[in-house]
């Protein structure tokens, strides 16, 4: 993607994850938020899509479970533009055993400049903003001198 401004509409794909012991509290979340989110286009890891769409009761495109590469799925979808949100209530105490997969996944987000949510407060904070409902232009940086490199 060459650098420049990108729009988010106000239509958004927006990706749900989250580890074993956070589940809940993205259950819980989404359910208060399920006005929201039924007018966006929704993505989610395996099981946690699956418990979503029994909950919300809305069509959620489901990718593997994180530890079997639903990570790495989602992480191709952003950086082919077709997610450009990604809320990820991630279990800071808790190893994992795909933790590369889940930082490989939050530095994709980040080089592509789309917002994340990592926990409860942040994704209400973003869903309580105004740019929920309009347009973004996100910037998005320049990498050429990077792709551009002698190795």
């Amino acid at each position: 993607m060459e650098p420049g401004n990108y729009t988010i509409g106000k239509r958004k794909s927006i990706a749900l994850v989250a580890h074993d012991h956070k589940k809940k509290d993205l259950t819980e979340w989404a359910k208060y938020n399920r006005e929201i989110l039924k007018d966006h286009i929704i993505y989610a890891t395996g099981t946690t899509g699956a418990m979503l769409e029994k909950e919300l009761d809305l069509p959620i495109h489901k990718f593997h479970s994180g530890p079997l590469g639903g990570d790495q799925q989602i992480g191709a979808y952003i950086v082919n533009g077709q997610i450009n949100f990604l809320i990820f209530f991630w279990d800071p105490l808790e190893p994992q055993p795909h933790d590369p997969d889940v930082k490989a996944l939050l530095r994709i987000a980040a080089v592509w400049n789309i917002p994340i949510a990592c926990n409860r407060a942040s994704a209400d904070f973003i869903f309580s903003s105004r740019l929920m409902d309009e347009e973004y232009s996100r910037s998005m940086d320049n990498y050429s001198e990077y792709l551009n490199r002698k190795i």
